[in-house]
């Protein structure tokens, strides 16, 4: 049914038997309750399904009625009117779905994925041009762009397709995380460390170190819920959540050095394993070699068989998990049961049982060996830590969440009863010293005080030291206490073995998903992922080299320091990037977790701190340049991503703010800034002007490229985005620290009168308008000089400071890059290159400006010796364009300041010596006086520039600028203006009023008269000009002014042509006669 002919104007769709509605256009006056566009007159086909129109659908959009796409409609009455619709089949009008054959989309989730979804395809929405421009423009694109959704049957075979393919393993909640965290919290410290800390630090200060830790990592925990909820979680774990929030700086540092930290946790796990192993060994009598060397074979052994169970896929590292976690439980089972079942063979070895005064006698601290609260709190840390394990394999879970947020905090929440519970319960069994001696009983109860003579056994001897037994030196106590010993042996294998897969897996996951991103250069090699999970073997077979490096070590009381603190680091900065996030107060900031507070994750992430210098003070250090290292590299480098981190949002929030705070306040002299607002064109067009004025405004004002684009078709607002976006990024690149500011307008004046007036927020304000001078004003259309010269006194009206920059060679350079481009696309064969270097050509494809045709060329300009497209004033026009970036040398500055305007034309010459650039220029000043009193002039001048804090080189002071001009010069002014004068003498007056008011810039022979002092004046000063400063690197001079209505523009830029030609590069500058120097402090 595509057959239909053009709407005509009454769009009524032509009549073949397929179109399915007439309608006419419902004329506004006659009804005033029925407020829609059209009405529908009657069904050609009245057995097609009824539709109604919607007001944004083409009529010469086709509906096939069979299908299932088309059965829904939207209506356009309004509340009071009723609907036309004659149709008999109107009342199943109301079971269709909605939003289906209009245009317009429902929303959708689809809609709103990026582009590299992992699930679902992307869809996009119709465009807003595409509902709103009119109906010639382009038509649509066919498909399923316009929220038309897929039939059932399409859905189905989308999904089968999918399933077809294998699909990729995910897991839940308990399996995923919980049980993940459980194994990895739980370590080696829960069978041999925690008896010990009992003993040091008594029952009361263990729980305190267990709730200590256990705060850190719970308040983490409820950071990284919150964070994992904040959107979608990829892979790559604590890397992706403080990258996405922070940014890259933080994210890349911490990415790398946590995917460090877990690889060397394998080695830490494997070679507690390894030494457990090789204890067993030594029991029995059975060492290979000697200790040392045995736990690196062991070690060694172990982590080739672990990488073997991780390479072979996540499925079976997860079902390898559950058969450590059932082992590690019936441990744990196994101690308890053990405490309640004393026997007379284990109470020499300190074990009795349950009784109220060891518990007493171990409640308090008894610390030994140099152990103190600390130590002994650095010693157990590493336990809790682990709570990240789910969040690392973020990309495995079916819905990360919700599974890390449930996961995470219960695992906290079970192992940290664990440790109370074991810790309360050796507290209350077991005795600090125990000979293991059966002949120890009491003899003596005098001197017996302790809670072992109260049960029978004298222990004393111990305080002598020696002892074997007791929670203080034997580390296997608990194995002694369970029921059944080598189930503990077990359990210790089972803890370590599952920490070290847990960590083997994160990092390859967390590596792979930094290389990915592309922050540091030449690692992408190990982004590549294989099989369907997208497994990240190189990254395995990486981890598995430093594991092994550190195994090789076998000695890790040195590298767990630095481990714990690793981590503390990335618990730290997950923790400060929820309080930074909720600090930046981002709309896009809304996790549906809840329970979060954003001071609570500052102190955590303070706490963390603490803790890290509270364990080991050097490595704290280390780990802290480490990561400020890493921080500046990435800062450095400024990787070409966009994640929308909070330090963009709070970089936002401050800029409002403080462009808020300045509003409240008035300006005043002492800070006054001249706040450019550069008529530039494309900034690429004209860059002599814009280095010139980049030079005084960097780093110390404002400064805005104003871009007047006359159109006379309608534009095409896509293409003036994409333009915007190219010009602000040539800006960028080049350094020059300016905004781009492009307006559409009728005309220069027009366009730069939207300029003056719309341009800045609050004080962020240009006040002083800069623009080049109109070289080629005598050739072309004078009513372009009347734009041009009316330009200049709108900005005054305005009470803007007006700077003309005037180069012989003129600025614009848009014509010479339209050349060149065009001529290096077919180079002669066999000619040689020779390379110019143009700073605009320079550019890639997106980031250089479009000149006036050519929009995206690109590649060097290569220019041919053949026939070079350049003429020498092309090339002289070159050089002269870029005679600002260059360093000045020595050379002056001269100023001009004839007249007092507020001292600008003073204070753009003192911003620019402030510049390296210029810094070897001296400023020296021209003033006007009376041949009598010349010395009297030069000392209140120079009084003047000392109390103005100004250096200058010296003082000269002209009494001869009144003099007559010179003969030949005023002839040649004559000439100039030969062509723009009106003559009104030598004809009628009526006929002299209509030519004045068709030419408006035409030069009355009274307004000759009037202003011929002013006149000679400026062909005098160009005399002198060329006397004194024929050879400075820049004149500023006062620019002279015109009163509106009575010099015609045309004797206006006669002035200033004559004033400024054949110089060297000249500033006319004009402020706005406000003060812009003061004296007073």
């Amino acid at each position: 049914s595509s057959d239909e002919p053009k709407p005509k104007p009454s769009l009524r769709t032509g009549s073949s038997p397929q179109s399915r509605f007439q309608v006419d256009v419902v004329t506004e006056a006659s009804s005033a309750e029925s407020k829609g566009r059209f009405r529908v007159v009657g069904f050609m086909d009245p057995g097609a399904l009824g539709s109604a129109m919607d007001i944004g659908l083409p009529p010469d959009v086709s509906h096939e009625p069979d299908t299932a796409k088309s059965d829904s409609v939207s209506l356009h009455s309004t509340g009071t009117g009723q609907t036309h619709i004659s149709d008999s089949h109107s009342n199943t009008y109301y079971m269709r779905t909605f939003g289906h054959n209009t245009i317009d989309a429902v929303p959708n989730i689809d809609f709103y994925r990026q582009t590299a979804a992992p699930f679902g395809e992307k869809l996009t929405r119709p465009s807003l041009s595409e509902l709103h421009d009119e109906l010639d423009k382009e038509p649509f694109e066919e498909g399923l762009a316009n929220g038309e959704e897929p039939s059932a049957a399409e859905e189905a075979a989308a999904l089968a397709a999918k399933e077809a393919k294998g699909g990729t393993v995910k897991f839940g909640w308990v399996k995923g995380v919980l049980i993940r965290c459980m194994l990895n919290i739980w370590g080696v410290m829960l069978f041999i460390r925690m008896s010990w800390i009992v003993g040091q630090a008594g029952i009361g200060l263990t729980i305190a170190i267990i709730l200590m830790a256990t705060l850190v990592t719970t308040i983490t925990g409820l950071s990284t819920s919150a964070i994992a909820t904040n959107g979608f979680v990829r892979g790559g774990g604590a890397y992706y959540l403080i990258s996405r929030s922070l940014g890259p700086e933080f994210g890349g540092s911490i990415g790398l050095i946590f995917a460090f930290a877990n690889a060397v946790a394998v080695a830490m796990y494997v070679v507690g394993f390894a030494e457990t192993v090789v204890e067993l060994l030594n029991d029995v009598d059975a060492l290979m070699t000697d200790e040392l060397n045995d736990i690196r074979i062991v070690g060694t052994l172990t982590v080739i068989l672990l990488l073997g169970i991780s390479v072979a896929g996540m499925e079976w590292e997860a079902k390898a998990q559950i058969v450590l976690l059932v082992i590690l439980l019936g441990a744990i089972a196994n101690y308890f049961i053990g405490t309640f079942m004393p026997s007379e063979s284990k109470e020499p070895k300190g074990f009795f049982g349950y009784h109220t005064a060891i518990l007493l006698e171990n409640f308090g601290p008894d610390f030994r060996d140099d152990e103190t609260f600390f130590s002994v709190f650095a010693i157990f840390f590493p336990a809790a830590t682990g709570i990240l394990a789910g969040a690392n394999i973020s990309g495995d879970l079916t819905d990360p969440q919700s599974a890390i947020p449930k996961g995470t905090l219960l695992a906290i929440l079970i192992t940290g009863l664990t440790y109370v519970a074991v810790a309360f319960s050796t507290g209350s069994c077991i005795v600090r010293d125990a000979t293991g001696d059966h002949n120890d009983t009491v003899s003596d109860t005098v001197n017996c005080t302790d809670a072992a003579c109260t049960l029978g056994y004298d222990f004393s001897i111990c305080k002598e030291g020696g002892c074997q037994y007791g929670l203080m030196n034997d580390f296997q106590v608990m194995s002694l206490v369970s029921g059944f010993g080598p189930l503990i042996t077990a359990g210790i294998f089972s803890a370590t073995l599952s920490s070290a897969l847990a960590s083997l897996v994160s990092a390859p996951k967390v590596f792979q998903a930094l290389c990915k991103d592309n922050i540091y250069p030449g690692l992408g090699m190990f982004a590549k992922g294989y099989g369907k999970n997208n497994e990240p073997l190189r990254g395995y077979v990486l981890t598995f080299c430093i594991g092994l490096a550190f195994i090789l070590i076998a000695e890790l009381n040195i590298i767990a320091p630095i481990i714990s603190n690793f981590f503390l680091a990335s618990y730290a900065l997950i923790n400060f990037s929820v309080f930074h996030a909720s600090m930046a107060n981002s709309p896009g900031w809304r996790p549906s977790f809840k329970y979060y507070n954003m001071w609570v994750s500052l102190a955590g992430a303070i706490l963390c701190c603490v803790v890290m210098f509270v364990i080991n003070w050097w490595a704290a250090l280390v780990t802290l340049l480490i990561v400020l290292a890493l921080y500046i590299y990435v800062g450095y480098k400024k990787p070409d991503v966009n994640w929308g981190s909070s330090t963009q949002a709070l970089i936002y929030n401050q800029a409002l703010t403080h462009c808020l705070n300045l509003t409240g306040v008035e300006d005043h002299v002492k800070n006054f800034r001249p706040q450019c607002l550069v008529l530039a064109g494309y900034p690429n067009s004209r860059p002599a002007l814009l280095h010139l004025v980049h030079s005084f405004t960097k780093n110390v004002s404002l400064m805005v490229c104003g871009h007047v684009r006359t159109v006379t078709r309608r534009p095409n607002f896509k293409e003036l985005f994409q333009d915007h976006a190219r010009c602000q990024r040539w800006l960028n690149k080049k350094r020059i620290k300016a905004f781009y500011a492009p307006v559409l307008a009728d005309n220069l004046r027009h366009g730069t009168q939207l300029l003056l007036q719309a341009v800045g927020l609050g004080r962020l304000k240009p006040n002083t308008l800069v623009m080049g001078f109109k070289n080629n004003w005598s050739d072309g259309d004078m009513r372009n000089v009347e734009i041009y010269i009316n330009t200049i006194h709108d900005a005054f009206d305005l009470q803007f400071g007006v700077v003309i920059l005037r180069l012989q060679d003129g600025l614009d350079i848009s014509h010479i890059q339209d050349e060149l481009l065009s001529s290096h696309e077919k180079p002669p064969v066999g000619s040689k290159d020779v390379l110019i270097s143009v700073s605009l050509a320079k550019d890639s494809d997106s980031d250089s400006c479009p000149s006036k045709t050519t929009s995206n060329q690109s590649s060097p300009l290569i220019i041919r010796e053949t026939k070079s497209p350049l003429s020498l004033t092309d090339q002289r026009l070159l050089e002269s364009s870029q005679q600002f970036k260059k360093k000045q040398g020595k050379g002056t500055i001269d100023v001009w300041w004839l007249f007092d305007d507020g001292g600008l034309t003073l204070l753009i010459p003192y911003l620019l010596t402030n510049r390296s650039k210029w810094g070897d220029c001296r400023i020296r000043v021209f003033i006007g006086g009376k041949i009598n009193r010349i010395d009297h002039d030069r000392r209140a001048m120079a009084t003047l520039l000392s109390r103005f804090r100004i250096d200058f080189s010296d003082i000269n002071v002209l009494g001869d600028i009144n003099t007559k001009p010179k003969k030949h010069n005023k002839l040649s002014f004559k000439e100039l203006i030969e062509p723009y004068r009106l003559k009104e003498d030598d004809m009628e007056q009526e006929a002299a009023e209509r030519l004045k008011a068709q030419e408006p810039w035409r030069i009355t022979d009274n307004e000759l008269e009037l202003y011929k002092a002013k006149t000679n004046r400026q062909i005098r000063l160009n005399e002198l000009l060329k006397e004194h400063s024929s050879t400075a690197k820049l004149i500023v001079m006062s620019m002279p002014l015109a009163r509106k209505g009575t010099v015609s523009s045309a004797l206006y830029m006669c002035w200033l042509e004559t004033l400024s030609k054949d110089l060297p590069p000249l500033l006319l500058v004009r402020g706005n006669h406000q003060s812009v120097l003061t004296f007073y402090s």
